[in-house]
Parts: structure tokens; sequence; C-alpha cells
């Protein structure tokens, strides 16, 4: 068992390590003149070169791929701020391990703009979470045991259809009519529970994850229904019904243990996925979370930033494939030959 896990552990180091270099490159090797960003909006050739320099961006890809590497497993130090470099160049801002870069357009490590933003991503990614699950598994499960039915239809398709509107879609009309028009919510925006107290927390946060978990509900909702259909067509559940068990203790005591036993595989990854930021539902409610910080600094140019946010966001994917991997190990013993 122990060897099944450090062999899945040093695969999804390595994946990291290729997640890095490829984003590092397809980034850093961009046309674009990474100092002149950098330095700032007024600088003249040489304070563009200095820049250059001092960050190491003359020196090949490979070589920058390298520092970043070794920031994250030792720290790294940086040079202060465009208007101090030139006349300062040797003083620098030590960025403590795993430091994942410098954004020099916001004069902060990419370690603290994470740390601002992550908690933010956090949030609404709990809420959204825990609404997909509750409606989707309930939906689904509902689905499945009126087969065939009116309401079978009506739900399969009322989700399919919320989930053919985009994501940039649903927010705007929920801002326009729930928020604007109709007064039902107050305007959302992100309140931490130690100043605002819960309520306000889960309210502010009611529907941007509302917003988010309608574009994974139908996925769960069809998921759930195929699982429960699979399993209720078993012979250990007609060996249960047969031996004159109710029809709800057939259902909740011994079809979904099997049937929502993938879904924790699915909510891992998605979950995971989602604390990388949610770019579109975060930039429609302008939530300060980690997919608006990754927009404004594409806008920006600031690629540090991006590709520290991208090979965080990789981790937690990473992260989760390991963890399920594991727990999947110790629930059935045949997928350690895997």
């Amino acid at each position: 068992m122990w060897a099944y896990a450090a062999r899945r552990v040093i695969i999804g180091l390595l994946l990291l390590l290729t997640l890095s270099f490829v984003t590092f490159v397809l980034f850093f090797a961009a046309p674009v003149d990474q100092a002149k960003y950098a330095c700032g909006k007024i600088c003249n050739e040489d304070q563009i070169a200095v820049t250059e320099k001092a960050l190491g961006y003359d020196k090949p890809v490979h070589e920058q791929w390298g520092g970043f590497i070794k920031g994250i497993a030792v720290g790294r130090d940086f040079p202060v701020d465009p208007e101090l470099r030139a006349a300062a160049p040797d003083i620098v801002t030590h960025c403590a391990a795993p430091c994942f870069g410098y954004s020099h357009n916001n004069a902060k490590t990419v370690n603290e703009l994470v740390a601002a933003a992550a908690p933010t991503s956090m949030s609404l990614a709990m809420v959204a979470v825990v609404m997909w699950l509750a409606g989707g598994v309930t939906l689904g499960i509902l689905a499945a045991v009126t087969k065939g039915t009116i309401l079978d239809r009506g739900i399969v398709g009322l989700t399919l259809i919320a989930y053919a509107f985009p994501t940039f879609f649903i927010g705007v009309f929920f801002l326009k009519y729930v928020v604007i028009k109709w007064e039902v919510l107050p305007y959302p925006k992100y309140v931490t529970i130690e100043d605002a107290g819960v309520m306000a927390w889960f309210t502010n946060l009611l529907l941007p994850g509302f917003t988010l978990a309608l574009v994974f509900l139908a996925s769960y909702v069809r998921m759930t229904r195929a699982f429960v259909l699979e399993s209720m067509g078993e012979d250990y559940i007609r060996t249960a019904t047969a031996k004159g068990l109710a029809a709800r203790k057939v259902l909740f005591k011994h079809g979904l243990r099997a049937a929502l036993t993938p879904l924790v595989t699915m909510t891992g990854l998605d979950f995971a996925t989602l604390l990388g930021g949610a770019i579109i539902t975060e930039s429609v409610f302008a939530y300060p979370g980690l997919g608006l910080l990754t927009v404004q600094s594409s806008n920006a140019w600031d690629l540090p930033t991006i590709i520290g946010v991208v090979v965080l966001a990789g981790g937690f994917v990473v992260v989760a494939n390991i963890v399920v991997d594991i727990a999947y190990a110790f629930i059935d013993p045949r997928v350690r030959l895997g």
C-alpha cells in the first residue's frame, strides 16, 4: 500500500514539474518584451535593459525556469520596484519558499497576491459545491426513481436548459433582476466571517455560488440518475427486494452506497479545479478571487502572477487526484495493481 502511495506521489510531482515547465515556456517564450512590462509605463531603453538583467529575462528560458523551481524549493530574492532599481540595484526583497514569483506590477510577491485572493475563491467554491451536490444528487435520485415519467423528463430537461446558458449570461441576469430590479438580495460583495458574521458572509456568496453551481448541476443530475439506475439493476438489489425489504431501505442503504461513490471522485476534482478560481463568475460579480486575479494579470501582462496561479491551480488538481487514488486503494485493493 505504501509503495502504491509513494508511486502516486512521485508521478504527481513529475506532473507538476511538467506543468510548470510547459506553462513557463508558453508565457515567457511569447513575443512580448517582459522587461518593458515589468519596468513600468514610463521607462527609457537604459531602464528596460537594467530591468531585463536584474530579473534574468536575458537568460535562456530553461534557466529562468530553473530559477522558478529553485524559488519554490528554497525561496528567492527579487530586485526592488522599478523606481528604485536603477539607483539601488543591490536592494532586494526576499520571497520565502515556496515562492511562486514576484509581481513587479503590484510590487508584491505572488504568494502575497494569492494569499489575499485565495479565501474568496475557496469560500465561493465551498458554497457552490454544497449547492450543486445537494441539488444535483437530490434531483438525480428523484429522476431515477420516477424514470420515464413527466417529472423525470422535466428535471433532466430543465437542468439541460440551465446548463446551455453561458455562465456570464446567468450572472448578469441575476444581477439585473434578482438584485437590481426585484431587490431580493443585496448587491453581492465579498466579506469575511470575522468582519461581517456568518449570515452576511453567506448572503453575499449566495448569488455567485448559485450561478457557479448551475454550471455543474446538470452534470451531477445526469450522473446521479445514471449511477442510481445502474446500481438498482444489480443482482444484490434484486435479492434485497425479493427478501421483502422496503423500497426506501433498498434504495438508501444498498443502492446509493454504490451509486454515489463515483460522485466523490467527481466532486473532489471539480472542487480542486474551482480552488484555482472561477474566472467568469468572479469577473461578473467583481469578486477578488484567484479567477479575477488571473484576468487582471493577463490584461497587464503580469506573467509571474499568471504562472504562479496556473501552477498553483494545477497543483490543486494533481493533489486531488493523488488523494482520490489513495482513497480508492483503501476502498478497493484491486486498484493498487493499476
